[in-house]
């Protein structure tokens, strides 16, 4: 367990071998290497939220609070775009070298180039949450508020698979070679999604949990448990879960340079999990 002050809310393995992570609380992006050495770095504030690396050797961060993209060097260089009255939240590299983000507060998916020019796809509607690159070709995102998936093409073909389950509320969402992990933070359930769209749902134990984020494993995923102060792993050997301090509020996870999975904890810590 790393200590870090400031509300780490999402992480992500970096070009350079390290972890990096958002401070939301205190407008910051953190640095840690795996045997703990952690450096901060101020980012304008904003809010910082969801992290990814870039195209361009760079990490990509959204700035929820105050409507921007920023990105940071693993040297420690900060730059932002604006991206006005947007809420941006989710963020991925895209399959064209682009960035691709959720705007919770326009229901559309934005894209920005690494040289800074953006633009967006209207939705219509759902709260769109986090996104992933698909090993399709095409982005993927979860519609919180219509209890869906969208898959976007590169190129703005719009196609939205409804939930099985009612008023779901799916968040987290991640892809590998065969389809979608995403997490039904209202439910309390783990959902698959082929590329054609077909959806099967997992129920966890405790459907209380509040199931948020989730990475794609070679034997399944991996996802954090926020109510239940845990996290959880889906495979074909079924559930199981490694129990973290009471009240953590985990969010973000990675897979780490050290073969770990690494979770932000929102209370103030990075925890290391084997």
């Amino acid at each position: 367990m790393v200590t870090v002050p400031g509300g780490p809310y999402d992480i992500t393995s970096g070009p350079d071998g390290a972890l990096w992570f958002t401070l939301v609380e205190a407008g910051q992006v953190g640095r840690a290497t795996p045997d703990g050495r952690v450096g901060v770095f101020d980012v304008g504030g904003g809010g910082p939220t969801v992290i990814t690396p870039g195209p361009d050797g760079a990490l990509w961060f959204t700035r929820y609070r105050d409507h921007h993209i920023g990105r940071i060097t693993t040297a420690g260089e900060v730059s932002a775009v604006a991206v006005p009255d947007t809420g941006p939240y989710g963020i991925t590299a895209g399959p064209d070298g682009a960035l691709w983000f959720t705007e919770t507060a326009t229901h559309a998916v934005g894209r920005i180039t690494p040289d800074g020019e953006a633009s967006s796809f209207p939705l219509g509607s759902g709260f769109p949450s986090a996104i992933a690159a698909g090993a399709d070709g095409a982005l993927w995102c979860t519609l919180n508020a219509d209890n869906a998936l969208a898959r976007l093409t590169p190129d703005g073909e719009i196609t939205r698979f409804p939930l099985p389950t009612e008023a779901a509320a799916p968040v987290g969402i991640a892809a590998d070679a065969g389809g979608l992990w995403f997490t039904e933070i209202a439910a309390g359930q783990i959902g698959r999604a082929t590329y054609d769209g077909e959806i099967t749902e997992t129920p966890l134990p405790d459907r209380a949990a509040r199931p948020h984020a989730v990475i794609a494993t070679e034997d399944g995923c991996r996802f954090t448990e926020w109510a239940g102060s845990r996290v959880g792993a889906l495979t074909d050997g079924g559930y199981r879960a490694t129990a973290l301090p009471e009240s953590a509020e985990p969010h973000g996870l990675t897979l780490g340079p050290d073969g770990a999975v690494w979770v932000a904890l929102e209370a103030g810590a990075l925890a290391r999990i084997g």
